[in-house]
């Protein structure tokens, strides 16, 4: 298997610093490593162009920043016409990063959802008025503000649609042109331990440990993944990431999928430990 990441921007051979510790970790391992030009996918919307430096046939993982849903389709397409296919393809990825794809296999499982296409204000108020009266919120398909709380992600009370949608406004401001999608409305539930990030290889938990946000804060009680483990099963995805949370009624609550590709790392786990997470997969 070939480990793709992302390349230093200023040394463009070499691996973006940031994921340069598995890098070195995947080449001890035995793996191929390549670098991928991320401004070239992202900002220039040239796949090609930045997979000029991959070789080889074989399967690939990527393991590196956050891609649009069509720009992760484009770099699977430009791999493949050099003959490296991508572990995840194109439709598994936009079914993990996006909240619409995973929703309805996890509805019982995550906070009540409603959400948009387009980020018009007549389209905001229906999903507002749909989801009722109360706290949510808000996000887009893939992404929150939520280190930006009270003014871009929670809303007190959806009936108020005047301050509800200046929450929105201020969401959009911030996204903007990361915005994908829709705006989300998640129904507002209170949460009495930080997140726990779980790792799922072809339906499978193969790690837990804490949210990158939180690396240091343990889980307050063992995870019970029971409830879950089919659902996530069932989505059929190769390589995700699901986090958790514990509700104060101590029901253990997803608060979020996404690929596990694009999915960081917690300080606390190392990288070998990832690796061998892929290398697994790769068997």
């Amino acid at each position: 298997m070939i480990l793709l990441v992302p390349a230093n921007p200023l040394r463009p051979r070499q691996p973006d610093e940031h994921f340069a510790a598995e890098a070195h970790a995947a080449r001890a391992a035995g793996l191929d490593v390549a670098v991928v030009d991320h401004d070239a996918l992202v900002r220039g919307g040239d796949a090609r162009r930045a997979v000029a430096s991959v070789s080889g046939s074989d399967t690939a993982m990527y393991r590196g920043w956050m891609l649009r849903s069509e720009q992760y389709a484009g770099l699977a397409d430009a791999l493949a016409e050099r003959g490296v296919v991508l572990r995840t393809d194109g439709a598994q990825y936009r079914r993990a990063h996006e909240l619409p794809g995973w929703y309805a296999a996890l509805a019982s499982l995550t906070p009540l959802s409603v959400w948009t296409r387009g980020c018009e204000r007549a389209d905001f108020d229906r999903a507002r008025v749909e989801l009722g009266a109360g706290p949510a919120v808000l996000r887009d398909y893939s992404k929150s503000m939520k280190h930006y709380w009270d003014e871009a992600a929670f809303i007190p009370d959806l009936d108020d649609g005047a301050a509800a949608w200046s929450v929105a406004r201020r969401f959009l401001e911030l996204r903007d042109d990361d915005f994908v999608g829709g705006l989300v409305l998640r129904r507002f539930e209170r949460f009495a331990s930080t997140e726990v990030r779980t790792w799922w290889l072809d339906g499978a938990c193969v790690l837990t440990g804490p949210h990158p946000d939180s690396p240091y804060d343990p889980a307050p009680v063992e995870v019970d993944l029971t409830p879950i483990a089919s659902s996530v099963e069932g989505l059929g995805l190769p390589f995700v990431t699901v986090d958790l949370a514990l509700r104060e009624d101590g029901v253990w609550r997803v608060v979020e999928l996404g690929d596990g590709q694009v999915s960081d790392r917690p300080t606390t786990i190392a990288p070998q430990t990832m690796i061998e997470i892929l290398l697994a997969q790769a068997r």
